[in-house]
């Protein structure tokens, strides 16, 4: 068989030449798709180390693993973002090097994204006919919705091809992306966080869809997803990375939630670093009290979280990554309004103003602070330059900015945090992530000796980089923690916050689920509770 016709006519419609395709009564299922021994480097960063998986043909098949374990960076590889440094994958009996994206569409892979691709103001049908790789120089629409209204004929699932994409609701966004995928013949469909902008309810109709779908043996799915429950649900198989290595696989009837969680967490970590000082914690910085908070959809995403820090100590937060910590970073700092509860640090109301950030001295470290906490095209001086450009020494003649100012100190701060950059001019976009972390983190507890940041939040401040930034980047949160600054540490790497962290909190569904000194905390019961499971 030639391993680029892959898929059936009974799913595919016509193309442009606008003949109608034969429907064989029982169409042939999918090819099986097999990833083995990928090894995928970025610089100095390994993301993938011999990673193999299988998807049978009308599988559904979950990948599991916490943020950066390299799920992500496997279906790129499959679907011809990245070009894997060693391993192959094979659409069934072919070794084949994917380029593209289009070519991956070509042998039947789709990919449906976890935010929506489609044209808003198009209708259903325009979307579908414009997605096509190709198309004739006049399109004839009567012709293309006729063969659009045959196509949903077959399917199992259907939305109305005359709407307007906005005026859906987003499951029938999503029902639309995986429609599309059919549409263009995919018989292998990669599902990237399929459900995060579902309702619960929507989640199960189109998931449940797929997997009748997989049954009938039409389609094959590879889903990535942090939910659990959909995972037992609807899944015949996992696999589990874990640091961009495979940490187990099995069949998921033979499996529990707790199982998959030690998969991701691995063994027990190691202990809190040796560099801390053992001095007890003092008096509470920050009080959270009943909080509550919606998400992008105006679903509950922080549901009555009530947590305390207090100076001198780090409290770290784990949890499946969707179950509320992002947004708490966000109401921590000023990013989304609160619906109910309060925030208070040295027992004041909170509200994350410039003001309230200088008078308590609360700076944040988020993640991805290339996208999150800096300018990329300003310079590294001017970046730097974010929480003091408005107050003495820094201003000139009381309205403008000294720059020689803001260059000096920008200049001790790269020193002092080794910080390596063409100049403190350079554009801070064309630094490496780690050395982007470097420059926030100068920033944000880069004040004078004699001075201390009260409360750090801190969310995955280390992910996505090298093993020498990884040190620089928690041993001066360790500094910070051991001067009497309060820090929440946010992390998606439980190996993290057991070598930071007194103390760990679980995040489970908006609701704060476990807690435990690090000193006796068990990775058995936090991986439980990250399961859903306290």
């Amino acid at each position: 068989m030639d391993p680029r016709v892959l898929s059936s006519p009974a799913v595919r419609p016509a193309r442009a030449a606008g003949c109608q395709p034969t429907q064989p009564a029982q169409p042939a299922p999918p090819p099986a798709l097999s990833a083995a021994g990928i090894t995928k480097r970025f610089g100095p960063l390994l993301a993938l180390d011999d990673v193999s998986l299988r998807l049978a043909p009308g599988s559904f098949h979950a990948l599991l693993g916490e943020n950066g374990a390299g799920k992500s960076t496997l279906v790129k590889c499959i679907m011809g973002y990245h070009q894997a440094d060693a391993g192959e994958i094979r659409v069934g009996d072919a070794a084949l090097s994917i380029r593209s994206p289009r070519e991956a569409q070509s042998l039947g892979i789709g990919m449906v994204y976890q935010h929506f691709t489609l044209v808003m103001n198009m209708t259903v049908a325009e979307n579908l006919v414009l997605a096509r790789p190709s198309l004739p120089f006049v399109i004839d629409w009567r012709e293309e919705r006729e063969q659009i209204r045959a196509f949903m004929a077959r399917m199992p699932f259907r939305v109305d091809p005359e709407r307007t994409v906005r005026a859906l609701a987003a499951g029938e966004k999503q029902k639309l992306e995986i429609l599309k995928q059919l549409y263009l013949g995919s018989r292998i469909i990669i599902l990237d966080e399929p459900t995060s902008v579902l309702t619960p309810a929507e989640a199960d109709e189109v998931l449940g869809m797929l997997r009748r779908m997989a049954e009938e043996r039409r389609i094959s799915v590879l889903m990535i997803s942090h939910k659990f429950r959909e995972v037992m649900a609807f899944a015949d198989e996992v696999t589990v990375l874990r640091r961009g290595r495979v940490a187990g696989r099995g069949k998921v009837r033979d499996l529990t939630p707790a199982a998959m969680a030690e998969m991701m967490v691995g063994a027990q970590p190691a202990r809190a670093s040796a560099a801390r000082s053992d001095a007890p914690a003092g008096e509470p910085v920050l009080r959270i009290e009943g909080l509550a908070a919606s998400d992008d959809r105006g679903r509950l995403a922080l549901d009555g979280v009530t947590l305390t820090v207090r100076r001198g100590e780090i409290v770290g937060i784990a949890g499946v990554s969707g179950n509320g910590q992002e947004e708490l970073v966000e109401v921590l700092a000023g990013q989304r309004p609160a619906r109910a509860g309060r925030v208070l640090v040295h027992d004041e109301p909170y509200g994350a103003g410039r003001e309230q950030t200088r008078e308590h001295r609360v700076r944040c470290l988020p993640e991805e602070p290339l996208r999150n906490a800096c300018v990329p095209a300003m310079s590294v001086a001017e970046n730097m330059g974010f929480r003091v450009f408005d107050a003495p020494p820094f201003t000139a003649l009381r309205w403008g900015v000294s720059r020689a100012a803001l260059r000096r100190s920008a200049e001790r701060l790269a020193s002092e945090y080794a910080v390596k950059a063409p100049s403190v001019d350079a554009p801070i976009g064309k630094l490496s992530g780690g050395n982007v972390q470097r420059a926030v983190l100068a920033r944000e507890l880069g004040l004078e000796r004699d001075e201390r940041i009260e409360l750090l939040v801190a969310a995955n401040p280390c992910f996505g980089l090298d093993f020498a930034a990884v040190a620089e980047i928690r041993a001066r949160i360790l500094e910070a923690r051991n001067r009497g600054t309060a820090v929440l540490l946010v992390s998606a790497d439980l190996d993290e916050i057991f070598a930071m962290a007194d103390r760990v909190v679980v995040m489970s569904e908006g609701r704060i689920v476990h807690e435990s000194p690090i000193s006796s905390a068990d990775v058995t019961e936090i991986g439980r509770a990250m399961a859903g499971h306290p």
